[in-house]
């Protein structure tokens, strides 16, 4: 199973897709999500969202000023600001 990843912005859709994994960093540190994690709802700090594909290639987005919700294998990360790092 993989988790169902989609990571807004203000502008726009940074990022949709399929994960095993994503690490992003909240005011109250960072945390990582994999399928079957409990529910959350979270305040965005300024950093990286780490995202391995369930290819395993790995996508970092950088990312500020929102808030991220986990529900069943759903994370949903809305930005103020989000970008891909090239």
């Amino acid at each position: 199973m993989a988790l169902t990843v989609t990571l807004v912005s203000a502008e726009e859709e940074v990022w949709h897709g399929e994960a095993s994994l994503v690490v992003a960093k909240t005011v109250e540190g960072e945390i990582g999500f994999m399928t079957g994690h409990e529910p959350v709802l979270a305040i965005l700090a300024e950093g990286q969202v780490r995202i391995t594909e369930t290819s395993g290639t790995k996508v970092i987005v950088l990312a500020q000023d929102g808030f991220l919700s986990m529900e069943g294998d759903e994370l949903t990360i809305v930005a103020g600001h989000a970008a891909l790092e090239s």
